[in-house]
């Protein structure tokens, strides 16, 4: 088996974790390599055929699976170096939260003897694909988790037309508006008031922010379906963004949004599931009371 262990960096605090990691690769015969965020930062010498720098040397080497360390930002970072790869991630959680990297640290040795065991499965998790003109984001138009239209320059809410297979839907009168997928039903959109969905689910998930109208709520659809929006605003200026991508567009970017081609794969170990996830990270049915 062949690993690429991916960080964005590396943090004096988690060395003893990545060297526990990579100890127990080498004692179980897995060849791995580091990403480049990884390698630029270790207080450990790092030969350079050792180091995966880009999409294409990473195609080359061509792992069975890629080992995330850190949050669920490191794996929204690892999706944009696969890309159409489609290689399997492990999310092991060296940060807060982690909804999608849900392996807690002290259970590295464990995860990587289930995965040498094939004690797991692999979900494919449905991603967005944004088509815009002029374009922005070049070949990273995709996300994981959501897609963002936001206000910028002042303290104005924006309105954004929205249309479902060309068909009109709704004018959002809000500080912006989030589609996400199933796995980002977790993140933004939730912490605006949007529901949570099944990740294996095959839907796109609308959020507005802050909505001016308070009867305006969430709206649920298939992933089947083409998104389009026109702005309006007293600024010239909006924030655009895609998982932890963004950039600055004007009223007339044309902008539209659809199911992304290729998924994103990630290992689910038999012992874990979605339900327990929520119940711990979101701390269901706990009563400080007792």
């Amino acid at each position: 088996m062949k690993a690429l262990i991916y960080g964005q960096k590396w943090k004096k605090e988690d060395s003893e974790h990545i060297h526990l990691l990579t100890e127990k690769l080498s004692k179980e015969g897995v060849e791995y390599k580091y990403s480049k965020g990884l390698s630029d930062e270790a207080p450990i010498s790092i030969e350079v055929d050792k180091v995966i720098l880009d999409h294409d040397s990473l195609a080359a080497y061509d792992p069975d699976v890629i080992i995330t360390l850190g949050g669920d930002g490191t794996i929204l970072s690892a999706v944009t170096l696969i890309n159409k790869a489609e290689i399997p991630i492990l999310g092991i959680n060296l940060g807060r939260l982690g909804f999608l990297a849900s392996i807690e640290q002290q259970r590295i040795e464990t995860a990587i003897d289930m995965l040498l065991a094939k004690a797991y499965t692999i979900g494919e998790r449905v991603m967005l694909q944004l088509q815009s003109d002029p374009e922005i984001f070049g070949d990273q138009n995709y996300a994981l988790n959501d897609f963002t239209i936001l206000k910028r320059d002042n303290s104005s809410m924006i309105v954004l037309h929205t249309y479902v297979d060309g068909e009109f839907l709704n004018s959002y009168w809000a500080d912006g508006l989030i589609v996400s997928t199933p796995t980002g039903s977790t993140g933004y959109s939730l912490s605006c008031g949007g529901p949570i969905i099944f990740p294996t689910a095959d839907n796109f998930i609308l959020t507005p922010v802050a909505p001016h109208n308070l009867n305006v709520r969430p709206v649920v659809l298939s992933s089947n379906h083409e998104l389009t929006f026109k702005i309006e605003g007293r600024s010239e200026n909006y924030l655009c963004t895609l998982d932890s991508r963004h950039t600055v567009i004007g009223s007339d970017q044309k902008l539209s949004l659809k199911k992304n081609p290729f998924s994103t794969k990630l290992i689910k170990l038999n012992d874990d599931n979605f339900m327990n996830t929520i119940r711990n990270k979101l701390n269901w049915g706990i009563d400080k009371r007792n």
